[in-house]
């Protein structure tokens, strides 16, 4: 999926600039600087897909941990830490960055940070010398970093881009995203993955590089991979994007007057009914879709039986079709109105997830055995030759559209409830609530797993948190075509 938009578009950032969500438009031309933000965009994706989502974390869970049921159950207890301290930290850094000023030490000193760490995830072998709980810090350390960056990387939106091509600036970060990861993806299966697997005349005859299929160093070698591209695409932001004059605020003060700020948001939303429910609402629904995308890599290599090979190739297919939710989400709410999308983005990804929870090696949703070796494969491919694995896959198609093209309507929904000479705050407290429970997903699927000793016992309470935000968006007035 693309699964780096919501991190953008809805995380903490959008503290920094709310209007600019607002105010997006015109034909602005873009400069160098606005190339180079959001080439830095196309470097630090890749972090999240290929080490959080598709094959380094569902790595960890299968072979470190041992078992992808205890693994899912120890990750989810690592992202809940990463949950909490990104909800006490990541809004007042947003809120107050503008009091800092200069926004490049502070990037250079995360992305000097997270390059390292990042790497060092390569040492994480089979009996080797790195402990889990050396990994799990290297993990949380990583993703609070990366956090922190967007906060920083988002608030030098305008200074890069201008108003009027703020909004190009910000479709090409996340399309070179997408593409990066995307790349980077077939890179790895091409050189890594694919070698000795099948013999097709453009596949290398063995890894490259040398690299030991035993010690699992093909499916290790996406931190480096990922590393590498942080570095590289930091470069040009270094170099060419413009950055925010010197204030003179002390850290402590900004962080002061940041807390202030977030104060003066809450109390100019809540005296907009509808508005307000629609945000609570949201809080649990975009909690519950954020936690389909961390935990899909690793739900897919225990349930399924998936090795890298598959990971790889599920990335790469579902990265694509994300491309297509946000035209999806384009066409809903122009047709229906933002509201009636996100009904039904949010009802489409319940009733998708509960029928994947059906589905096994030897199973079709729920009803129908299934022995792969009383059929014929469905096609001679090195993966997914079976029917459970298409359907499997081709539900993570709906999920890939409705998912991300929820992100999108969520954003717009907001316009249409909101005064627009107040759009900052109410976009400062929607990036609240996109961490507020940054939190629960984890907690919910840690306990789901714990109780059940199944990873389909932890899917399963993401659904409660869909539901319950659907439910609550049940009494939020207007959101139609146009704005009332």
């Amino acid at each position: 999926m693309s699964h780096v938009k919501p991190l953008d578009a809805d995380g903490p950032a959008a503290v920094v600039q709310p209007p600019t969500l607002a105010a997006l438009g015109g034909d602005g031309k873009l400069s160098l600087g606005g190339y180079a933000w959001s080439i830095h965009q196309g470097g630090r994706d890749p972090f999240i897909i290929l080490v959080t989502i598709y094959i380094f974390m569902p790595y960890v869970a299968s072979v470190l941990v041992g078992d992808p049921v205890r693994g899912q159950a120890t990750i989810s207890s690592w992202d809940q830490i990463i949950g909490w301290v990104v909800v006490f930290t990541a809004p007042f850094l947003g809120a107050s960055i503008d009091k800092l000023g200069p926004r490049k030490p502070w990037l250079g000193i995360v992305v000097g940070l997270m390059v390292p760490m990042i790497a060092a995830l390569w040492f994480a072998r089979p009996g080797g010398a790195m402990a889990l709980a050396a990994i799990a810090a290297l993990y949380i350390g990583a993703r609070l970093l990366f956090v922190y960056g967007e906060v920083l990387h988002n608030s030098m939106l305008i200074r890069a881009a201008g108003l009027k091509a703020a909004h190009k600036a910000s479709g090409l970060a996340l399309s070179l995203g997408n593409a990066a990861s995307v790349v980077a993806l077939a890179f790895t299966a091409w050189a890594f993955a694919l070698p000795g697997k099948v013999h097709w005349a453009w596949v290398p005859a063995a890894p490259l590089f040398g690299l030991n299929p035993a010690t699992h160093e093909p499916e290790r070698v996406v931190v480096l991979l990922a590393a590498a591209l942080l570095a590289v695409g930091s470069i040009p932001l270094f170099l060419l994007t413009p950055d925010a004059p010197r204030t003179g605020v002390p850290m402590l003060t900004a962080w002061r007057d940041g807390a202030a700020e977030l104060w003066r948001m809450l109390k100019t939303v809540r005296r907009f009914k509808d508005a307000a429910i629609y945000l609570l609402s949201r809080m649990f629904f975009v909690d519950g879709m954020n936690a389909v995308l961390i935990y899909a890599g690793v739900y897919a290599i225990g349930v399924m039986k998936w090795g890298p090979l598959e990971m790889l190739a599920y990335g790469i297919l579902l990265s694509i079709f994300a491309v297509i939710g946000g035209q999806v989400a384009r066409w809903l709410d122009g047709t229906l109105g933002p509201k009636n999308a996100l009904r039904i983005q949010i009802g489409v990804t319940i009733v998708s997830l509960s029928l994947m929870l059906g589905i096994a090696p030897d199973r079709l949703f729920y009803l129908w055995p299934y022995d792969a070796a009383a059929h014929a494969p469905l096609w001679g491919g090195p993966v997914f030759r079976t029917l459970p694995d298409w359907a499997f896959i081709g539900i993570g198609f709906v999920n890939a559209i409705f998912i991300c093209g929820q992100y999108a309507s969520s954003r717009t929904l907001l316009t249409r409830l909101t005064p627009p000479e107040q759009t900052g705050a109410f976009f400062g407290v929607y990036a609240l609530s996109g961490v507020a429970t940054l939190w629960l997903a984890p907690t919910l699927v840690n306990i789901g797993t714990n109780l059940t000793h199944t990873q389909q016992g932890g899917f399963a309470s993401i659904i409660v948190l869909l539901i319950i935000g659907l439910g609550l968006l049940a009494f939020v007035r207007g959101g139609g075509r146009q704005a009332a």
